[in-house]
């Protein structure tokens, strides 16, 4: 990584230590959050809305501040993509600091998209957009892996792509919103709730994720676990990203 970048991998504060021992139960939590994304060809994967909360925001008029900022913080909650990613971003980071400002890289990169596509009808392809998600989550483990310089001999910015994947991200959030085609009328005060709402949601999960990494950090087998766990989140990542790729071939792009 450059001078002016936060290393991912474990800083002096913290000795990684490749111990055989270990039962793995905390890198069984972290993989359980990747394995639905494996092998699994549903609209799950897309995270879009649908049922009671689409057909709402598809009908509703006028500024509805408080449904439009629940149904934000939910889709965030419940988006494996973005979760795996930001969960990613922060896994070696051992900081405060650094977490804030990696974090607040990626929602400014979505918040600036989201608000963009949305408001600004801006249109892109929700396969590609959601194909590139999938890459950046393989991409991230594979940067916590230091797959760059170990296979590559040099280390990307890694806040530039935080904030590349961030538009990426909000571009991903912004198909769902448009593909329910919702009412002009109280648009801008809903999609700001809205992106407020994702905002809450991620912090929330946040979190609870960097608690849970933390108390994983203290066990013995960390090092080994964490390398696994990344490995998963990469195949996750992949994972993902074909079958987006299959999704935009098949309908004849999309």
């Amino acid at each position: 990584m450059n001078g002016q970048a936060v290393t991912f991998r474990p800083s002096s504060e913290v000795e990684m230590r490749f111990s055989r021992s270990g039962s793995g139960v905390q890198a069984a939590i972290f993989a359980a959050a990747a394995v639905p994304m494996v092998g699994i060809a549903s609209d799950a994967l897309a995270h879009g809305m649908a049922g009671k909360d689409a057909a709402f925001v598809a009908s509703s008029m006028g500024p509805q501040i408080l449904p439009f900022f629940y149904l934000g913080a939910k889709h965030m909650a419940t988006g494996y993509d973005h979760l795996l990613f930001v969960i990613g971003t922060v896994f070696f980071l051992y900081q405060l600091r650094h977490v804030a400002i990696y974090v607040t890289t990626f929602s400014i990169g979505h918040s600036i998209t989201l608000l963009l596509g949305v408001l600004g009808s801006v249109h892109v392809n929700p396969y590609l957009v959601d194909a590139i998600i999938g890459l950046s989550v393989a991409y991230i483990a594979f940067d916590n892996l230091g797959g760059f310089k170990t296979l590559l001999g040099f280390q990307p910015n890694t806040k530039l792509a935080i904030l590349i994947f961030g538009l990426v991200h909000g571009f991903g959030l912004a198909t769902k919103v448009q593909e329910l085609s919702p009412s002009r009328d109280g648009l801008v005060a809903n999609m700001i709730a809205f992106n407020v709402g994702v905002e809450v949601g991620q912090l929330l999960v946040l979190t609870a994720a960097l608690a849970l990494i933390v108390w994983w950090r203290k066990s013995s087998g960390f090092a080994k676990q964490a390398v696994l766990a990344n490995a998963l989140f990469m195949t996750a990542g992949f994972a993902l990203m074909e079958y987006q790729l299959a999704g935009y071939f098949t309908t004849g792009g999309g």
